[in-house]
């Protein structure tokens, strides 16, 4: 049984995937037992719990404002703190992966796969974007663009016009679990769909609202890269 370290132990997929009875070991931490700011947090920790892999979750995400109005923050959690993670992964020669978003695509042709540009499209993706830079640079990693949230949805509208791959955490889980082991770059989400769609499959009450221009059109992922391995 591999031990698989994961930070932000406590945040929303984390507790979601601790429901789960797997293969793998995972020791889950906060933030006061492992400040992804301090890189002897880290060290300390590896050295105590010995795992073979880091699952890096420590970050900021929602609200997405909270990328615009508070930058320092968004630096310091999700670039500073990922590089701060894989130089300790380099250091000790553990795997790192590392959840990133479907919003690192530009968002405007939809079908993304792996090996296409990149642009983000607001401050979260850049600010993911900038952890995954760090993460490219080792190749013992896995890094997963993803766009999950939990269920049901919450939110009281979903844009009709927006495609995404969105996907509930339980779902998402189900398949990350068969890919632990493998490295490079992967992209996991649900069918290609508007968010409406996929929102009024487990809320019924969600109402309906178009993009004008804050949310690009076409977030769709190509997904037949995970398709061999599921």
């Amino acid at each position: 049984m591999s031990a698989i370290l994961v930070t932000g132990g406590d945040g929303r997929f984390a507790n979601e995937l601790k429901k789960f009875n797997t293969k793998n070991k995972f020791i889950f931490l906060n933030k006061k037992e492992l400040n992804v700011l301090k890189f002897k947090s880290i060290i300390n920790s590896i050295k105590k719990y010995k795992p073979k892999t880091i699952l890096h979750l420590a970050s900021l995400s929602r609200p997405m404002k909270l990328h615009e109005k508070n930058i320092s923050q968004s630096i310091d959690l999700n670039n500073i703190g990922t590089s701060n993670i894989v130089k300790a992964c380099k250091k000790k020669n553990i795997k790192i992966i590392y959840f990133s978003t479907s919003y690192v695509y530009p968002g405007t042709k939809g079908n993304y796969r792996e090996i296409d540009g990149v642009r983000p499209w607001n401050n979260y993706g850049w600010s993911k974007l900038g952890g995954e830079c760090a993460v490219q640079m080792y190749k013992n990693s896995l890094i997963i663009r993803a766009c999950m949230t939990e269920k049901p949805f919450l939110h009281k509208s979903a844009y009709v016009n927006v495609k995404s791959n969105f996907i509930f955490h339980d779902d998402f889980i189900k398949i990350f679990l068969k890919l632990v082991n493998k490295k490079g770059v992967l992209n996991i989400g649900g069918k290609t769909q508007s968010i409406y769609n996929f929102a009024k499959m487990s809320n019924k009450n969600v109402r309906k609202k178009y993009s004008k221009g804050e949310f690009p059109l076409q977030q769709g992922m190509n997904l037949n890269k995970i398709k061999k391995y599921i």
